[in-house]
């Protein structure tokens, strides 16, 4: 019998940090084409895509923004596949198709109502839909451009400038004019941030006072924070903002590993939402693939990437049984840009 490779929930992380005991990697039986129903597909996955997101999916709390995993079956997240075999006209066998919660497993079936072909463009290879093109650059497209607003000659502070998310944002903000202003966990991640063209950058844990850093740094103050951490850094930036002043609120990865609800930061600025007419928006990138911005951010994107306008980096590891690992490495802090499994 033909086995593969399956990784599931073992138990609910409900606080405090995930462990390798909290999942379980396990030999299951292949699925065949003769199991497949109308309109199904049998997908083999190339990439899997790590996201910060996922930790809530640990918790087992049933009313979050998304559903939480449940314990005993497959991981899921945004990946990247082969088709193998399919019994809808829409899917052929080898088309390469993207799944936004497919499952970790080496291979599995799925309805081809929750898949779609991945866009074919100039310069873009297969990890790239998980990489460059993959939710988190959407994130940061999305959150800077429709919720920021940007105005050329501007200043944007954005957080995590190395992650995922922050280095896409740095790369945008820079291509339309604004004045980058980062910051990062390490030095190495400093010095790669502003290799991608921030104007200064710097280590928020080597800096001493956060907030004091960035008044020294911004002397003008702030008009777009790209909020990835929340907690204290977002508490500094309310004290240091100029009017109309624009919070995108996309993470708050500093409150996330939390031991218990009570010691989640208490936000003691919030006043300047007001005084300072600031607008403070968070959204869920998962509820906005079917808006218009969505093939506005792969054009655009895709384009600037071809043209080398801009780079992303990718921190991958390979075997899909080690894919609990980067799970962990990334809520460490251990990643350096995008995270990714491949199969």
């Amino acid at each position: 019998m033909s086995t593969i490779t399956s990784v599931s929930l073992k138990n609910y992380v409900t606080s405090g940090s995930a462990q390798l005991s909290d999942f379980a990697i396990e030999k299951i039986a292949a699925p065949t084409k003769n199991q497949l129903k109308p309109e199904q597909v049998l997908l083999r996955p190339l990439y899997f895509s790590v996201d910060p997101y996922q930790r809530g999916r640990l918790s087992g709390v049933k009313d979050s923004y998304v559903a939480s995993y449940k314990k005993g079956e497959p991981i899921t997240n945004f990946l990247v596949a082969r088709v193998i075999a399919s019994t809808s006209v829409s899917f052929k066998e080898n088309d390469l198709v993207l799944d936004n919660d497919g499952k970790w497993q080496s291979e599995y079936i799925t309805y081809a109502k929750d898949i779609h072909h991945a866009a074919e463009k100039p310069g873009i290879d297969v990890r790239d839909h998980v990489g460059v093109l993959s939710m988190p650059s959407y994130t940061a497209y999305y959150g800077l451009m429709v919720i920021g607003t940007p105005k050329k000659g501007e200043t944007i502070l954005v957080s995590s400038a190395s992650g995922a998310v922050g280095q896409m944002v740095v790369q945008l903000a820079k291509a339309i004019g604004l004045h980058v202003v980062a910051f990062a966990g390490s030095d190495e991640k400093v010095e790669h941030v502003k290799k991608l063209g921030a104007d200064i950058a710097f280590n928020y844990k080597t800096c001493g006072d956060f907030g004091q850093t960035i008044r020294k740094l911004i002397p003008k103050k702030i008009d777009i924070y790209y909020d990835n951490v929340g907690g204290s850094y977002l508490d500094a930036v309310l004290a240091h903002v100029n009017n109309n002043a624009r919070i995108v609120v996309c993470g708050a990865i500093t409150q996330y590993n939390l031991a218990c609800n009570d010691d989640a930061y208490a936000i003691k600025n919030i006043t300047a939402v007001l005084v300072n007419k600031l607008r403070m928006e968070g959204f869920i990138i998962l509820d906005l693939y079917d808006s218009p911005h969505y093939t506005e951010f792969v054009d655009h994107v895709s384009k600037l990437y071809h043209e080398g306008k801009i780079e992303y980096r990718v921190s991958e590891v390979e075997g899909l049984e080690n894919a609990p690992q980067a799970i962990l490495d990334l809520f460490a802090g251990k990643n350096f840009g995008k995270s990714v499994v491949k199969a």
